[in-house]
């Protein structure tokens, strides 16, 4: 999966609110707000950390709000997650 700029929790927090967006060919294709997630990003690191040694650097993957869809080749995707730098992407 395409990721973005590793952001330690130090510098940007544990956001609880806020946009996350996936723009295709500059439409907004996915949007809804952290506060939409059904664990928390806090209570998400603390129960996987019951079940797996985690270390920095690991990569926890969720769910997208809705509008998924199949992109094609030569789309430019752009990712948005508040308080974290855009990923763009472009389907080769």
């Amino acid at each position: 999966a395409p990721c973005g700029e590793i952001t330690p929790a130090a510098q940007c927090g544990h956001p609880t609110k806020g946009s996350v967006k996936l723009l295709v060919n500059g439409e907004v294709r996915q949007e809804g707000d952290l506060n939409q997630l059904i664990w928390n990003v806090p209570d998400t690191i603390a129960y996987l950390s019951t079940l797996f040694l985690l270390e920095p650097g690991d990569l926890i993957f969720s769910g997208t709000p809705a509008g998924v869809a199949a992109v094609q080749q030569g789309d430019v995707l752009k990712g948005q997650v508040v308080g974290l730098p855009d990923l763009m992407v472009r389907i080769v």
